[in-house]
């Protein structure tokens, strides 16, 4: 079971979806099914009654997200929790975040040489500032792995700096750190989307750097395309599946702000579980275009209570009752 966010975009949808075509045929003996946390349709819930349907007796249920925010933590155990408890007689399994990974890390230096590809100047490294681009949350372990990436691909890429920056939630917010990054007088500006999918954010943010190549015309923008279906994304899902087969495996959960290490989250630790998305599972997409539910709030890009979502702003500290057991 193929675990996704979900997202009012449709070619979002159809990438998630492509994901899920590659692994059929990289596991031919497993029943394979997906679905969403929110936006779109089939919900997880519909996967998993699938699954079920059709004789299985082990489900292995797989996060298709890059880091462990409140959906890996929260929302998806919960959905997952919910059905095992329903369903005592089946053996449902959990697995971990794609997280930091060495195969995922080469995935991304491919996709930001294409973007140096797609140039007509010659332009070193050393002479190129990488900005990496992450989704932002209101978990700082999750937003913390960003820079990590940043600093992996610095380093391992040669480049003569690098910063990173989020879509929303956190700071800083893309266009800001555009607006920052020009100032340091590198010839060329690499914006790269560490994200899996297309969707809102990802145009977003392509739409932030063309905003930037204008008002800053000495300085040359490229936009590196996201992960998307590379074959070491899906090397790394059967990884995991890999993982569960073998045991049972654990995120790390060193800093998360569940725990007491989180400074400013210390009112989170050992809140109890509990799922966020009942009221909009499968809504967004063209099945429901027009249900948008209670929390648009006029700005056509999703809604928002502290999650990796489609957001506008960051806010500091949203402390909201979305604790997990470890």
């Amino acid at each position: 079971m193929i675990c996704g966010h979900g997202s009012r975009d449709r070619q979002a949808i159809e990438e998630f979806n492509l994901l899920s075509q590659h692994l059929r045929k990289r596991l031919p003996a497993f029943d394979l099914e997906s679905g969403f946390l929110e936006f779109a349709r089939p919900v997880i819930r519909d996967g998993l009654d699938a699954l079920k349907s059709r004789g299985a007796r082990r489900i292995l249920a797989l996060p298709g997200m890059l880091f462990a925010a409140g959906h890996v933590k929260n929302d998806l155990p919960s959905e997952i929790n919910n059905f095992a408890a329903e369903n005592p007689d089946l053996e449902v399994k959990y697995g971990r975040e794609l997280a930091i990974e060495l195969k995922l890390l080469k995935a991304a230096a491919e996709r930001i040489e294409e973007a140096e590809r797609t140039s007509g100047q010659a332009v070193s490294r050393a002479d190129t500032l990488l900005l990496v681009v992450g989704r932002g949350t209101n978990d700082p372990d999750a937003n913390s792995n960003i820079a990590k990436v940043t600093r992996m691909l610095w380093e391992g890429m040669g480049f003569g700096w690098a910063e990173y920056a989020f879509s929303g939630v956190a700071t800083p917010l893309v266009d800001a750190a555009l607006d920052r990054v020009q100032k340091l007088g590198f010839a060329r500006v690499v914006v790269f989307p560490y994200f899996l999918f297309t969707g809102i954010l990802v145009k977003r943010i392509y739409q932030w750097t063309d905003e930037a190549a204008k008002r800053f015309p000495d300085v040359e923008f490229l936009k590196a395309p996201y992960l998307r279906d590379h074959p070491l994304v899906i090397d790394t899902f059967v990884d995991r599946l890999e993982e569960l087969l073998d045991g049972q495996p654990a995120m790390n959960c060193q800093l998360c702000k569940y725990r007491e290490q989180a400074i400013g989250y210390e009112d989170a630790v050992g809140a109890v579980q509990a799922g966020h998305h009942h009221h909009v599972r499968g809504i967004g997409t063209e099945d429901h275009p027009h249900d948008h539910g209670p929390h648009e709030h006029g700005h056509g890009h999703g809604h928002d209570h502290g999650h990796e979502h489609e957001h506008d702003h960051p806010h500091e500290h949203a402390h909201h009752t979305h604790g997990h057991e470890h």
